[in-house]
């Protein structure tokens, strides 16, 4: 009891000297929002999720490799409607004299030319994030702006995807607004707290969306969510202080109300948010790396909001409590006596049947439809850019392109490899230095003598002679000096462009002609040789003929990696590719669903632990709230749409995390109440108490995810708006109409399972009508009274009388004339109840 006390004085301390220091906290809070205004637009976002990739995946080594040894030009495929073939012709040779564009691809083929639509596929010669690349780009469209023209293109397509996230996120952010302020207005009981609330909300994400700057780059995916879910998910802490306050200062004076009503709040929104959190930190152990980028952010949004409601909104509770004295109304959340009976009736049909419907759900998400790959979703809306590269792949396909890394040195084997990649009747086409012709039907890789190098370019065979020796000095090779050059072999790519250096060197000087030819050739090669030939890898681009991802897909690659083993060894061949990607997410996603699932369970069931002192009663929640999750993903499986793996993993994070404090809620009232009355009238009162609470948060949580989904026009970010949405709307439908049910039939398993069972002298002694007491009473009594009491009580009680005291029942009888009857229900030592008839 002492403890208690020092415990509550702390808090009483803690609470007076934040309301007491409100404007010094006005103060730094006011110097935080500058700090984080001035911080948001310097947190870099990431668009490319690969990134997030573990470094141990083929996939992450093999793009690290390509980063460090390979240029990757800026591409573009445009296509061009309502054409006939003879303009797209003359349209490509135009464009192919364009500055920049080193090569354009179009002929007759299906795959360039069908239906009066060309496709121009265009390689410029600068890389993708260059600005020159975008300036081409531009030169390009402008070009084609007299016709119908689409386009897609890895050139500036991470501002663009940046820029139409900001534009889908003041939608959403506006959006999600108005659902925030009428859902408070429909359960708030004064409107002069709904600017509190508000103010609260705002700091809380600036804050957040400010202090990621420490983080230096987060992910498109968690910048996109993280402030409307914050939102949703603190929403519960700052009411929950508001309500204290409302209570305090019926009988308080506003300063003293806050602090109490703050004193009171601390613990119990620390444990609320301790679920949430776990959910969020569980995330951060994904192998999938995006997954610590939105739980560290998430977690430090909680936190964040946390912060503003314990340190700012105590002060803005004072300093509105006139107004919100002024502006009180009647709270419009209906009573849901009807649904607590169908409850109370259902108890012992429910359970069975939800654990059939969760068994089935948890076969049924099993089956559904797990993607991988980004361009396998379709979002409700479309931006501009997203809807020019849909028609581009609507009516010539996706290109599924394959890079596939092998150590260099051996022109000829690269060039088997290459012939045996072509055979393959997953591949449509292959490329590589050793299957590029240079001219007049000669590889860019194949060796040359003197003579035939001569003939190739009309050069003197003398002046070849001495260009040879030169290269043997310069490579060192004096063996083909002795054996003489006759029959001394170059690859041709290697000589044009020693031929070339010699040239710009001033060491040998050529006819107009062919001082041309070779400029030209060389520009052809160097473009070539820096994407396809690296210090220590040489690679190879193919052209899959297979789905992005998929069993065929991923047995193409294990057929395609067999392939170049038998020549090279296969610890130094890497794939790399969407496909790659896929695969690598694929296997990574059943492991990260396990780390989730485990994690996430076992945190919140530890809190639940020590928050209820039952081991049956955490197990019941946890898997109630693990239905729902089941449930939520099987609905894809009905419905044959395809589940992101993203949105499922994140969203099971959440749905645990954030929803169990809806099963929180109504296992807390039931408990507290079931001492003082009977447990079907006790769940009945706890769905009518918990109701308001559970619909603020929820409904702002479902339209959350629902706005997301609607307004998104980025595939990943809508899919996880949708997966949350639906997931928090079956969450609250599992809590309100099955949970009470479990909850009665399993009230035995809760009361077995206490850690501490209460053998005390006080007893519960739930009764109606007219009622003596004449000691000490806690309980319900048209309300909960605590206190010494003696007199009549004409109504409904359920309480908790100490032992000894006298709790006379007043029975009026059948008429007026009857004489009451009053019985005398005293309690022993041992807690019996004594029914001593007057």
């Amino acid at each position: 009891m002492e403890k208690e006390k020092k415990e509550d004085s702390f808090m009483m301390k803690l609470a007076t000297l934040i309301v007491d220091k409100r404007k010094g906290f006005y103060l730094v809070f006011m110097v935080l929002i500058i700090f984080s205004i001035v911080n948001m637009n310097r947190v870099k976002v990431n668009n490319d999720l690969t990134t997030y990739l573990p470094d141990t995946t083929e996939t992450r080594q093999g793009i690290d490799l390509m980063d460090e040894q390979f240029i990757t030009y800026g591409t573009a495929r445009v296509m061009v409607c309502n054409i006939t073939y003879a303009e797209a012709e003359e349209l490509a040779e135009e464009l192919k004299e364009f500055e920049g564009v080193s090569m354009l691809d179009f002929d007759d083929s299906e795959e360039c030319y069908h239906d009066m639509e060309a496709l121009f596929d265009i390689t410029f010669a600068y890389e993708a994030e260059e600005p020159e690349a975008q300036e081409c780009l531009d030169s390009v469209l402008e070009r084609l702006s007299s016709y119908d023209t689409y386009y897609s293109s890895d050139i500036g397509q991470e501002e663009r995807d940046a820029d139409d996230l900001d534009n889908d996120m003041i939608i959403i952010l506006v959006l999600a607004g108005v659902v925030i302020v009428a859902v408070l207005l429909f359960t708030s009981t004064t409107y002069a707290e709904i600017p509190v609330y508000l103010m609260t909300f705002i700091v809380a994400a600036i804050l957040n969306k400010g202090s990621n700057y420490w983080f230096g780059t987060i992910s498109f995916v968690t910048n996109s969510i993280a402030v409307v879910l914050q939102l949703a998910l603190a929403v519960d802490y700052a009411i929950i202080l508001a309500h204290r306050f409302m209570e305090e200062h019926e009988d308080k004076d506003a300063r003293e109300a806050v602090i109490v009503a703050l004193s009171k709040a601390i613990p119990e929104i620390s444990s609320s948010s301790l679920t949430t959190v776990s959910g969020m930190v569980a995330l951060m152990f994904m192998q999938f790396r995006i997954g610590y980028d939105m739980g560290i952010v998430l977690a430090k949004a909680i936190v964040l909001s946390l912060v503003s409601v314990f340190l700012l909104m105590p002060g803005l509770l004072l300093t509105f409590s006139k107004a919100i004295d002024n502006t009180h109304h009647k709270s419009f959340v209906p009573k849901i006596t009807m649904v607590g009976r169908f409850c109370v009736h259902t108890r012992y049909i429910v359970p069975p049947v939800l654990v059939l419907v969760v068994i089935a759900a948890f076969v049924l998400s099993g089956k559904a439809r797990y993607v991988y790959d980004v361009n396998t979703l379709e979002s409700n809306s479309m931006s501009e850019n997203k809807f020019s590269v849909s028609m581009v792949n609507q009516e010539f396909g996706t290109v599924n392109q394959l890079a596939v890394l092998v150590p260099n040195g051996d022109y000829e084997k690269e060039g088997q490899v290459l012939r045996v990649l072509a055979d393959l009747p997953e591949v449509s086409s292959c490329m590589g230095l050793s299957n590029i012709e240079a001219m007049d039907g000669y590889m860019l890789t194949q060796a040359l003598t003197p003579r035939e190098f001569s003939e190739l370019i009309d050069l003197d065979v003398e002046v070849a002679d001495l260009l040879y020796t030169a290269y043997a000095v310069d490579s060192s090779n004096y063996g083909a000096l002795v054996n003489g050059l006759s029959e001394y072999k170059v690859p041709l790519i290697d000589m044009f462009l020693f031929v070339y250096d010699q040239k710009e060197g001033g060491n040998i000087t050529f006819e107009e002609d062919l001082e041309e030819m070779l400029t030209e050739a060389y520009s052809m090669i160097s473009i070539a040789r820096n994407q396809l030939l690296g210090e220590k890898y040489s690679r190879f681009v193919l052209e899959l003929s297979v789905p992005v991802e998929g069993d065929e897909t991923y047995a193409a690659l294990d057929k395609i990696r067999a392939a170049v083993a038998e020549y090279y060894p296969i610890d130094e061949v890497y794939l790399v590719g969407n496909a790659t990607s896929n695969k690598d997410l694929s296997d990574s996603f059943s492991t990260d669903n396990a780390i989730i699932t485990v994690l996430t369970a076992l945190f919140v069931m530890t809190i639940l632990l020590f928050t209820f002192q039952s081991a049956g009663l955490p197990v019941l929640l946890v898997l109630t709230i693990q239905g729902s999750i089941w449930m939520n993903f099987s609905l894809p499986y009905l419905l044959d749409e395809p589940v992101y793996f993203l949105g499922y993993l994140v969203v099971s994070a959440i749905q645990m995390g954030a929803t169990i404090d809806y099963a929180i809620v109504i296992t807390s009232r039931y408990t507290e109440l079931k001492v003082y009355m009977p447990i079907k009238d006790a769940i009945v009162e706890t769905l009518n108490q918990a109701f308001p609470t559970i619909v603020t948060s929820g409904s702002m949580l479902v339209a959350a995810g629902f706005i997301i989904s609607n307004v998104s026009t980025n595939a990943v970010v809508a899919a996880i708006g949708l997966a949350l949405g639906r997931g928090t709307l079956t969450s609250i439908a599992l809590v309100l109409l099955a949970l009470p049910q479990t909850l009665l039939v399993g009230d035995i398993i809760i009361e077995k399972t206490a850690f501490t069972i209460k053998h005390d002298l006080n007893k519960a002694l739930p009764t109606s009508g007219r009622i003596f007491m004449n000691g000490h009473v806690r309980g319900y009594v048209n309300g909960v009274i605590d206190g010494e009491f003696t007199g009549i009580i004409d109504g409904e009680m359920g309480a908790v009388v100490r032992a000894k005291d006298t709790v006379e029942m007043m029975d009026a009888g059948n008429s007026k004339e009857t004489p009451p009857k009053l019985l005398d229900l005293s309690i022993s030592e041992e807690g019996e109840v004594t029914d001593n008839e007057k």
